[in-house]
């Protein structure tokens, strides 16, 4: 299998942790050097991920204050695609006449 196939295997990353607020910052912005590369690398004792993002990406922002609890959602998601897809010329379209 070629490291691209291997890259774009069904994989999952979750790490919970208590940090420090200027950890925090440095985490979130290794992960915006990352997307900003193309190339987002996640890991940790246990597992490890590597994501290619490129084209368009959906990002979502919550927040939220509930009884003295506070926490920040950060979401970023974007599709896959093969690459003979996105290789693919468009279509030509012509009136009729």
């Amino acid at each position: 299998m070629a490291k691209d196939d291997k890259a774009r295997d069904d994989a999952r990353f979750r790490h919970d942790s208590l940090q420090d607020r200027k950890t925090v910052k440095t985490l979130i912005d290794a992960i915006g050097k990352g997307l900003a590369k193309g190339e987002l690398s996640l890991s940790d004792d246990d597992n490890e991920i590597l994501l290619t993002p490129e084209g368009l990406l959906t990002l979502r922002i919550r927040a939220e204050r509930n009884d003295g609890q506070c926490k920040v959602d950060f979401r970023v998601s974007w599709t896959e695609r093969d690459d003979d897809l996105r290789e693919r010329a468009a279509p030509k379209v012509k009136p009729r006449s």
